[in-house]
């Protein structure tokens, strides 16, 4: 990918900031207050590193990215796993967010380069973890933030804050069970997924009423959706908006019983899955405020960044 020319001239790229997923690298050159330079991104996530290696995957993108030698690189995400490059031991709940970049660890590799931690929620009645969603709260909350926010995926999070503070929180499989009832299981001849889902379509609002009115109930009405059709009372083309309503209601019955009476939420998604749970959330009465969750890992990367390296004079190019 040819890098992102400088948004203003003069600007100097001081670090490099990347959230690095399972799947996928995504990387921005920032100056020192910030503002992205340049980008670059690839499908080289953790799985395709183990094999390969870290190292030579992060060269390839500075060069990308047009960064100086020496410039520090600040990583979020699956890099910091077990399996990742190298461990970012969890902080532990609760957690200052602004604390964040107090925990992020050095590699053992030429220059500056620092993978931030993971949250875990160390407790034997609710153990849950999380990496990399810690880096797009922090990039879209205020420092003295209160409230809930629902960061839909693979694995959804649901997050409480107090003053700044992460206290709480809790995932769903939701993403992952969809992929896998719609793949693996008797309901893969039910369901077509090469359609996108319609937010206002019958299916998906049936499917999400159902849930929320009778969560516990989620696997005799995931078998009606197969008998639906096999009676003719709905088509496969309803299917994936059907398991879809499903799903997510589930996700927000929960929550909602989990995390208490809401009134007002911050949602960090994008694309057709965040229409989905904005759809589905403003439909419980809630105000949503909802945040790109490309946009949130890059600011909250390039805070960490600035709080570590603020004080560093710019790396530049040599003439």
């Amino acid at each position: 990918m040819t890098p992102d020319k400088p948004s203003s001239p003069g600007l100097t790229g001081a670090f490099v900031v990347v959230d690095w997923g399972t799947s996928s690298f995504r990387g921005w050159l920032l100056s020192a207050d910030g503002v992205a330079l340049a980008e670059s991104r690839g499908g080289e996530g953790m799985l395709h590193c183990i094999g390969s290696g870290f190292a030579p995957v992060l060269r390839d993108h500075l060069g990308r990215l047009g960064a100086a030698d020496g410039t520090p690189v600040l990583i979020s995400g699956m890099a910091g796993a077990r399996q990742g490059w190298a461990e970012a031991p969890y902080l532990r709940t609760p957690t200052r967010l602004d604390d964040l970049h107090k925990g992020a660890i050095r590699i053992d590799a030429p220059g500056d380069i620092r993978i931030l931690p993971g949250i875990a929620q160390a407790r034997s009645d609710l153990p849950d973890v999380m990496r990399g969603e810690e880096t797009q709260l922090l990039g879209t909350t205020e420092p003295d933030f209160t409230g809930l926010v629902c960061i839909p995926g693979t694995h959804s999070k649901w997050i409480r804050i107090e003053a700044g503070h992460i206290v709480e929180f809790s995932t769903y499989m939701t993403g992952e069970l969809f992929a896998v009832i719609s793949q693996h299981s008797i309901l893969s001849h039910a369901i077509d997924t090469t359609e996108p889902v319609a937010v206002d379509g019958r299916p998906f609002q049936e499917g999400l009423s159902t849930a929320l009115a009778v969560p516990t109930a989620l696997t005799a009405s995931l078998f009606r959706l197969r008998a639906a059709q096999a009676l003719g009372f709905e088509q496969r083309t309803d299917g994936a908006a059907r398991l879809s309503g499903l799903l997510i209601g589930t996700e927000i019955a929960d929550a909602g019983r989990r995390h208490g009476p809401m009134q007002s939420l911050r949602l960090i998604a994008a694309g057709a899955l965040g229409r989905l749970y904005e759809a589905a959330l403003t439909a419980q009465g809630l105000d949503v405020t909802t945040v790109d969750a490309e946009q949130a890992s890059r600011l909250g990367l390039g805070k960490a960044a600035v709080r570590i390296w603020g004080a560093r004079p710019r790396a530049r190019r040599a003439p």
